[in-house]
């Protein structure tokens, strides 16, 4: 029996003997979570053993324990050997797109080989019992630039990725520095067309596109603005910098509009705004509620300075209030000052309603919670907040809904423990609760939940 045929067999054991994992593929009618983690390092569980694979778990929707399902989807189409371990550089990010039927790996690729290895973006087909199929390529970026993340618009109708560029810069670089200046490398944010349902990429026309300076995270957001009547919903992405020696101050976040083409519009190419010291994380959250005009749009910037972490918050100004004068979705106003927290935020994370934020620290392998003013974007820490990650050097979460409306799942990668932790977070209070630890294949990093 192939190794294909008896992980199906034991899952479908699975299923018949515990009625607390919900689903078990496209042939149960009751609701059904998955759980997908990138590994980074050796996967024993492989079948080879090198690692860069993802793994798949079953979500019981009761308890949020996870049950592994697969280890052997590997993130590269290129078999792993003992000479060449990494065949497409490291993985990244994985992401899904919004019917869950599909999902896009970021590869690093090697600037270093010789030849060097581009980075690349897989696709897989999502099957029956929740694995990943083989994988495809579906983008090669610029040979020799190093990819940084990857985000997709809640529509699933771009996806978006920024690299840091080579340096020195390259002969060919979307952009060259003006005389006498330091050099700048090749950065640039690439985007891609994507439809739900579909493993493929359409690059849009002029990606990818120049920056000129180093980004460190991004998010993109969607929202209608409430003046006009009548205004049609507008896109937009928000970018962090943090080495930029040449044109501007270090530490800074920059909005870029998006039209439906995909094509990029910096607002603010000459006055980016300045956030606390390193920014290293960004989150754009939208308050919206349909028929109401007290809402907003508010981004997060997780940064980190020589000894702590800091958080800075900015209100898009998408309604009139005592920060915006007037609607003007180009512009964004910082909101109070930043608030202290662990040290190395690297990733934040709200949940679906947009009424909680979570943010992992790196160093301090903490999650912190807070509350979300829906009205003014100001941060009021949980209750029980921060939690302890439940391992060393967390760098990514997921949630996921329980069974019920009382409760979601939030887990969280354990880079360096080969774990993932999961906490129940009530969907009234948005407290951390009844922490559970899953031994994962090494080096888990990326997430993403269905």
């Amino acid at each position: 029996m192939s190794k294909k045929t008896s992980v199906a067999v034991a899952f479908v054991g699975l299923c018949a003997l515990s009625l607390l994992l919900l689903s078990c593929g496209s042939s149960s009618s009751r609701p059904s979570g998955i759980l997908y983690v990138l590994t980074q390092g050796t996967n024993s569980q492989g079948p080879t053993g090198y690692g860069n694979n993802v793994s798949s778990f079953a979500i019981d929707l009761n308890t949020g324990n996870l049950s592994l399902i697969n280890s052997n989807a590997s993130t590269c189409p290129t078999a792993a050997t003992n000479a060449n371990p990494e065949p497409c550089g490291i993985p990244l990010q994985i992401l899904l797109d919004p019917t869950g039927a599909t999902a896009f790996v970021l590869n690093q690729g090697i600037a270093s080989a010789s030849p060097p290895v581009p980075p690349t973006i897989n696709s897989y087909t999502v099957n029956s019992d929740g694995s990943l199929g083989s994988p495809n390529l579906a983008a090669t970026l610029t040979t020799g630039d190093i990819p940084i993340a990857m985000a997709r618009d809640a529509a699933g109708q771009f996806l978006f990725v920024i690299d840091e560029g080579t340096d020195p810069s390259a002969a060919n670089c979307q952009y060259q520095p003006p005389n006498n200046l330091p050099n700048i490398q090749c950065a640039s944010i690439s985007v891609f067309a994507m439809k739900s349902g579909s493993t493929s990429l359409s690059e849009a026309a002029g990606s990818p596109f120049p920056v000129g300076r180093i980004p460190s995270a991004l998010s993109p957001v969607s929202f209608t603005p409430t003046s006009p009547p009548g205004a049609s919903a507008q896109e937009f992405l928000y970018v962090t910098f943090n080495s930029d020696p040449a044109l501007h101050n270090d530490s800074t976040l920059s909005a870029y509009s998006v039209d439906s083409s995909g094509n990029l519009t910096d607002l603010t190419p000459d006055t980016p705004y300045v956030t606390a010291t390193n920014p290293i994380s960004v989150q754009a959250v939208n308050t919206f509620t349909p028929g109401e005009n007290t809402s907003g749009v508010f981004v997060y910037v997780g940064s980190q300075a020589n000894q702590s972490g800091a958080l800075s918050v900015f209100q898009v100004c998408t309604v009139e209030s005592s920060v915006c004068q007037s609607v003007d979705p180009s512009e964004l106003v910082p909101v109070g000052t930043p608030t202290s927290l662990g040290q190395n935020p690297v990733a934040m994370l709200v949940d679906p309603t947009n009424s909680f934020l979570y943010v992992a620290c790196y160093i301090s392998n903490q999650i912190y919670g807070y509350l979300i003013n829906a009205t003014r974007g100001t941060l009021t820490s949980l209750s029980n907040s921060p939690q302890p990650s439940q391992g060393s050097e967390p760098v990514s979460m997921a949630m996921h809904p329980s069974v019920n409306d009382l409760s979601q799942y939030l887990y969280v990668s354990n880079s360096n423990s080969q774990s993932i932790a999961g906490f129940t977070v009530s969907t009234t209070t948005g407290s951390m609760s009844s922490p559970i630890t899953v031994i994962a294949p090494a080096a888990p990093s990326g997430m993403a939940a269905d």
